[in-house]
């Protein structure tokens, strides 16, 4: 079935990116046609890794990132992360709703400190976890790996939750990015957009490429196709 056209965003994850130099590595992707920069929060109790904290994302609005700050929190609890990425500059902040005891509550911190505000689901966790959500969500990430590390394969049943996630967010009328994140590249961009996703997390496709507008450019000529 073919899909209505788009507002498609790529979202560049600087987990991927050269930390010595992060603040030229964040500007190069944007200008290499990226639309947001994607942090990966990851607190090694939540998810068995140790990634950075809203220090990072200060740091990047102080040296000067305009761009939208997508910031998917893999910690829990999520309460006081909310509060200081919000206070450090994000403009999305998601979470997984099994890291927070009262979801409706985390949600409305996000939005009361002005960010946009979104849930984030697991290979294996259902699309009801945020069935009865959907009226505070700005954003939906499906993950299509496991949650916690770079470089992994696409789960390819993400694509059919993809297209049920779609199709509920469409029923409710709402203006709700969907989002995936786990093995984006050229390979599986294509299968991705058709199934419903409207934003896309690259991290190793794109910092791992020796001409990060090369490969931006591919994904755009990508998106344009369907």
């Amino acid at each position: 079935m073919q899909n209505l056209k788009r507002d498609y965003k790529i979202a560049p994850s600087i987990l991927s990116a050269d930390f010595a130099r992060l603040g030229e590595e964040a500007d190069a992707v944007l200008a290499a046609g990226g639309d947001m920069i994607h942090f990966d929060v990851m607190d090694n109790h939540y998810v068995p890794n140790l990634t950075f904290g809203p220090m990072v994302c200060k740091a990047l609005r102080k040296y000067g990132i305009k761009a939208p700050i997508d910031v998917h929190l893999m910690v829990e609890p999520v309460d006081d992360l909310i509060e200081q990425f919000a206070e450090a500059g994000a403009s999305y902040i998601t979470f997984h709703p099994e890291a927070s005891k009262h979801v409706d509550r985390s949600l409305q911190l996000i939005e009361n400190a002005g960010c946009k505000a979104g849930l984030v689901l697991n290979p294996a966790s259902s699309l009801e976890l945020v069935k009865y959500s959907l009226e505070r969500l700005d954003m939906l990430l499906l993950m299509s790996v496991n949650p916690g590390f770079g470089g992994q394969k696409f789960i390819p049943s993400t694509l059919d939750k993809l297209r049920a996630a779609r199709e509920m967010i469409d029923a409710s009328g709402k203006d709700i990015r969907l989002e995936v994140d786990g093995g984006i590249n050229l390979e599986t961009l294509h299968s991705v957009a058709e199934a419903g996703a409207d934003t896309f997390v690259a991290g190793s496709a794109i910092f791992n490429a020796a001409d990060y507008r090369e490969v931006i450019g591919a994904m755009r000529a990508q998106l344009a196709e369907i």
